[in-house]
């Protein structure tokens, strides 16, 4: 079965989860040849290792609150809450709670 993206013009819901966060699985929601936007969701404590991406990216935190390290400097996002990571830069988060993020990649080709 194909992975389903959101079509040109379709609504998305990216309201917060609440009470499906824990149901819930990280899922790319769009997916282009210049873009690709991810709904990460991180149990508290879990985490992504130090990792890049070529592209710029933004990242929004939906619910929850999570520590974002950029290189060596660690940021708190809460729900509301968003920063943007140049293209390259190395990364790491980890959430402090439950929590469901929209991260942004502005695809290189």
């Amino acid at each position: 079965m194909a992975i389903h993206h959101a079509k040109s013009g379709e609504v998305i819901d990216v309201r917060p989860l609440g009470e499906a966060l824990s149901k819930t699985i990280t899922h790319t929601i769009v997916k282009t040849d210049h873009l690709e936007v991810i709904r990460i969701v991180l149990p508290a404590g879990n985490e992504l290792p130090t990792h890049q991406v070529p592209g710029e990216i933004t990242v929004q935190c939906v619910e929850g609150k999570v520590e974002f390290t950029i290189g060596r400097v660690a940021r708190e996002l809460t729900a509301g809450s968003m920063l943007f990571v140049e293209g390259g830069g190395e990364h790491s988060l980890r959430a402090q709670e439950n929590s469901s993020l929209l991260v942004t990649i502005l695809l290189k080709n």
